[in-house]
């Protein structure tokens, strides 16, 4: 198919993609898209080999469970690293060198210094998403798709914070 060999796809064929995979989710299991929880079922996993005593834990046993919301978002997410990497390799894509941008607001340009940002930030993201009871994709995409009026607030303060760090990482230089 010669759309695979495209460097981007239509956002709109896309988003329509996205959306049509909330019904097979509410339908089969019963749950919504979303990738926080799959973070937190492979971290109690690990955890628990190395202290199985966080088994007692509630909230370490219920993402422990092999049940089907657990097994699907851990499936979810291994599938969208799998399908980025396999639509990088078939449109010739390559990540591209860090901008001057981000490197002179970081004050480096290097590639240790942009991973150690990345994973911090990821796990502020990771802990925000905890905290807020469901991260971006599943507040954004499912939580919209039900209209709830809580994702709909969560999602208005995540393009607030987007913009305003933007802003002030771009007022910076």
């Amino acid at each position: 198919m010669p759309f695979f060999h495209e460097k981007a796809w239509s956002p709109y064929a896309a988003g329509v993609l996205i959306g049509l995979l909330q019904i097979p989710a509410f339908l089969m299991i019963e749950t919504a898209l979303g990738a926080s929880s799959s973070y937190v079922t492979v971290g109690d996993a690990v955890a628990s080999w190395l202290d199985p005593s966080l088994l007692k834990i509630d909230y370490v046993a219920k993402h422990l469970a092999a049940t089907a919301k657990n097994l699907w978002q851990v499936a979810l997410v291994t599938g969208i690293a799998i399908g980025a990497f396999i639509s990088m390799r078939m449109s010739g894509a390559r990540r591209q060198p860090i901008s001057p941008i981000w490197a002179r607001a970081l004050g480096s340009s290097s590639s240790s210094l942009r991973y150690g940002v990345a994973f911090v930030a990821g796990f502020l993201m990771l802990f925000g998403a905890r905290i807020a009871d469901g991260c971006t994709s599943g507040h954004g995409l499912s939580g919209m798709a039900q209209l709830s009026v809580g994702s709909t607030v969560a999602v208005a303060a995540m393009f607030a914070g987007g913009i305003v760090t933007a802003s002030l990482l771009l007022r910076r230089i």
